[in-house]
């Protein structure tokens, strides 16, 4: 209340009633034009709006989830990412994680949103990038309740699905692997590394010159390793745009279970030397080290220029895997419209596991055929055989020492280059690789 009103409803001096009713009405006309829309309990400055989110329900249904839908199998796999079954399968996981899934009744005995609503809302922003409000037509949902369900629906799936989908290789992961790299001629190879930059839109002022590198603009850098299934082993994310490759891979985890001796062993031998440690393909600005084969970048011998040619082939593995995670969910291909870093770590983890949990839903077997995913489908179900080693005892601090320096060791970089370049040149004379 302001000091005029204050002061007229005190006031006893005016003998003139009439007078002082007036002045009262616009007194009080005064406040309340004055108070609209300043406070958050003010109800005039909200607006409600029945959006009838029963029908809306209904038609999701009849579109994509009865019996025989609107739109059939290719269709919702084309707009939604993923497969009905899927959809189906992690509706339910979530459903059971987070109960925001679950349709309720709110305290006016009012149908809420419906976990069909909310996870294609959620899938929606995540595949094609578009904004929170476009979706109130068709799913009738709000903008602040989309943007709510695609942090939710970001988080379930890290948590739910992330010790799956986001693991290193296990035993018989790497003997899958180390068949595949036999066959390429790069005996010992898991992967190939490399950094992606994600444009930060919403980046705050304060922090532009941290996150802006050779871009020019605000970008934050994921780290990943890509197999030649274009499944990521590896994600590290959240490292300002101004660090380069080589910082981030300082700052990343990529080779702390091997300095840990808490991994699988990887034992092989090219050309009669005998290795112990896996190795990733990686362009030229990474180190010299043991665990990093780089191409040549000028070759003078045929060996070299075979030995690139294969290199920089297998090498793109990791940016088709870049390449399709950003067709699959066109959010991380545009900026991020998002404040908060937390939240847009979420959502790059929650794409990335959702881009191997479609890779095994529809994964090609060696005949070239798409075998979806039936249920009963297990990615690890491959043989075990090779090394299968895992030390999980502790080490002492001298053979941490010891295994970071082996790694680190540029001299063994070099002798296995020079071996897997003899054995690529042996093959192509035996005429095993072309």
């Amino acid at each position: 209340m302001s000091n005029f009103f204050k002061r007229l409803l005190n006031d006893s001096s005016s003998s003139d009633e009439e007078e002082r009713n007036t002045w009262f009405a616009a007194a009080i006309e005064f406040e309340r034009q004055n108070s609209q829309g300043t406070g958050s309990g003010d109800k005039s400055s909200r607006q409600y709006r029945y959006r009838d989110r029963v029908s809306g329900h209904s038609r999701l249904l009849n579109d994509y989830f009865v019996e025989n839908p609107v739109y059939d199998e290719t269709l919702f796999r084309r707009r939604f990412r993923l497969s009905r079954p899927l959809f189906l399968r992690m509706l339910h996981t979530l459903q059971q994680h987070n109960d925001y899934f679950v349709q309720r009744r709110n305290a006016a005995n009012t149908v809420g949103l419906s976990g069909e609503q909310k996870m294609m809302a959620a899938l929606r922003m995540l595949a094609y990038g578009m904004s929170a409000d476009s979706l109130d037509e068709y799913i009738r949902i709000g903008e602040t309740t989309t943007i709510e369900c695609v942090k939710r629906f970001c988080q379930g799936v890290v948590e739910i699905f992330g010790l799956e989908y986001l693991r290193s290789p296990n035993a018989a992961d790497i003997s899958r692997l180390l068949r595949k790299a036999n066959q390429r001629g790069f005996p010992g190879m898991l992967g190939n590394l490399d950094c992606m930059h994600w444009a930060w839109k919403k980046c705050p002022a304060a922090y532009h010159g941290m996150y802006t590198g050779h871009v020019h603009r605000p970008t934050i850098v994921l780290e990943a390793v890509a197999s030649y299934d274009l499944w990521i082993w590896h994600a590290f994310f959240g490292m300002p745009g101004s660090n380069n490759d080589i910082n981030v891979l300082d700052a990343s985890n990529l080779f702390a279970n091997l300095q840990e001796g808490c991994g699988p062993s990887v034992n092989y031998t090219i050309m009669g030397n005998h290795y112990n440690m896996r190795y990733y393909l990686a362009d030229g600005i990474y180190p010299k080290w043991a665990t990093i084969v780089q191409s040549i970048s000028h070759p003078q011998e045929l060996a070299h220029e075979f030995f690139a040619k294969k290199h920089e082939s297998y090498r793109k593995d990791v940016e088709r895997a870049f390449g399709v995670l950003q067709a699959r969910f066109a959010i991380v291909r545009g900026p991020a419209r998002f404040w908060h870093h937390e939240d847009l770590t979420f959502i790059m983890k929650a794409c990335i596991i959702l881009h191997n949990m479609i890779i095994e839903d529809e994964r090609v077997d060696d005949n070239g055929l798409v075998a979806m995913a039936s249920g009963n489908d297990d990615y690890d179900s491959l043989g075990t055989d090779g090394p299968v080693e895992v030390s999980r005892g502790p080490i002492s601090f001298d053979h941490f020492m010891a295994t970071n320096r082996a790694i680190r060791d540029s001299n063994t970089h070099y002798a296995l280059r020079r071996d897997i370049i003899a054995h690529l040149w042996t093959l192509h004379g035996q005429g095993v690789i072309e």
